[in-house]
């Protein structure tokens, strides 16, 4: 088995309502790629906020009294907490200078995966810009999906990555957050090891492990490659979700 990993490097920065899949099939052009029956296109999280306007200018949030003593405890600014909240369903820990929820998209995260770095805004620099997550990751993948798939009458999956946290490790690492056209999860139940026993437990998370990969050549800085083609991924293309990844609450150990 052969993965290859390609980032496309001469994506633009995006604006809201640019073409995502203008933008993709011609940075595809330019690295000389034409999609194929099972490539997957890897986008982050980042660029799909952004071209669906998912910008917030903190001078324009009023924070609400909650939002103001969670922000005293934590060390943060009661703004960005605001939003946190907004954001998601439930506060689960906190701690000076972190607030970790479960965000509205049904994922434990921090900060509801707003986001500060990487994000100039749109106009002035001096601006206190951030970015939201995208409302609907799964049907924003869909939607460039079939996109993709009419223009260049080939099947493909697309996934939209962000960089989470662990309970078990230090580190962030490239997290699905949302998918098309692809498994989030394999399942291996029933099938033989390599001796011959029969697996009982194990479900890979496939969409995970190559979100990851695609991480790594993304970069989590100032690279600027938020667009990566994929090709070799070693399963069946299949309709996929977000939510066939996410833990059942009353099976999380963490809460």
């Amino acid at each position: 088995m052969t993965l290859t990993l390609t980032p496309l490097s001469n994506i633009p920065r995006i604006l809201t309502g640019d073409n995502l899949t203008e933008i993709i099939l011609d940075g595809l052009k330019q690295e000389g790629i034409q999609l194929q029956d099972g490539d997957i296109l890897v986008l982050a999280q980042k660029i799909i906020s952004k071209a669906e306007g998912r910008w917030v200018n903190l001078t324009e949030v009023t924070p609400s009294d909650r939002a103001v003593e969670l922000a005293g405890r934590i060390e943060k600014d009661a703004r960005l907490v605001e939003l946190v909240l907004r954001e998601s369903k439930e506060v689960l820990r906190t701690r000076p200078g972190t607030i970790i929820v479960e965000h509205k998209l049904g994922f434990v995260c921090a900060n509801a995966g707003i986001d500060h770095s990487n994000v100039a805004g749109e106009g002035s620099r001096e601006a206190e810009w951030v970015l939201l997550l995208p409302e609907d990751p799964d049907r924003s993948a869909q939607v460039l999906r079939e996109e993709l798939e009419r223009v260049s009458c080939v099947h493909v999956g697309v996934m939209i990555i962000d960089s989470h946290g662990r309970a078990w490790r230090l580190g962030v690492v490239g997290t699905a957050i949302g998918l098309a056209g692809m498994p989030g999860l394999v399942d291996l139940r029933g099938q033989p090891d390599l001796f011959g026993y029969t697996l009982r437990i194990t479900q890979i998370a496939a969409a995970d492990e190559l979100a990851a990969a695609a991480s790594l050549v993304m970069g989590q800085a100032a690279e600027g490659t938020p667009v990566v083609h994929v090709r070799g991924f070693p399963y069946q293309l299949r309709e996929g979700s977000l939510r066939e990844i996410l833990r059942p609450k009353e099976q999380d150990m963490f809460r």
